[in-house]
């Protein structure tokens, strides 16, 4: 267990000084507890995994007033858990469920249980993300994702996948960019 923290912990230390995500901002993660002890996504959650990981990055993220999106899975159309300060600053709307382990996965449950005040939101547009163990969280990324490669390529057997986010370029060869 010891290696799975430390290997979500470097993970999370690399993407947040390569994103330059701010405080305020949105880091959204997909965990599957399952993939990271080598079983098929969704056939071997691990709450005491999920606990593990969510307490190496959980106590980062507070540090530098970063939010924290747990994605849930799709049992839960990918709904995410959030503190509700951030549901109010960005102005997202609360839904009405849950996470279970079976219906919305062990990582966005202790997120649920770790959480000061946590609500579930149908959507956010996430500053940076960490996918680990392919839970697709694309759909919940800022329009221009741009991949990260870490150093830290695996957290226990689950791949890693991370992107950070820019605005968009708009305009034409007359527009500057900084």
């Amino acid at each position: 267990m010891e290696a799975i923290r430390a290997a979500a912990r470097s993970a999370v230390k690399e993407l947040l000084e390569v994103s330059q995500i701010k405080a305020g901002q949105i880091l959204l993660i997909g965990c599957s507890s399952s993939e990271i002890l080598g079983e098929h996504i969704g056939h071997g959650s691990s709450p005491e995994t999920a606990v593990a990981v969510l307490e190496e990055i959980l106590p980062m993220l507070k540090e530098k007033g970063i939010f924290l999106a747990a994605q849930c899975c799709e049992h839960l159309n990918r709904a995410l858990i959030i503190e509700r300060a951030c549901a109010e600053k960005y102005g997202l709307e609360e839904v009405a469920v849950i996470p279970q382990i079976k219906a919305g996965g062990s990582f966005a449950t202790a997120a649920w249980g770790a959480f000061d005040d946590p609500v579930a939101v149908e959507h956010v547009r996430a500053h940076a993300g960490l996918d680990i163990g392919g839970t697709l969280i694309g759909m919940n990324l800022r329009d221009v994702a741009v991949p990260v490669r870490l150093a830290t390529k695996r957290i226990g057997e689950a791949p890693l996948l991370a992107a950070r986010t820019r605005p968009k370029f708009i305009g034409g060869s007359r527009a500057k960019y900084e």
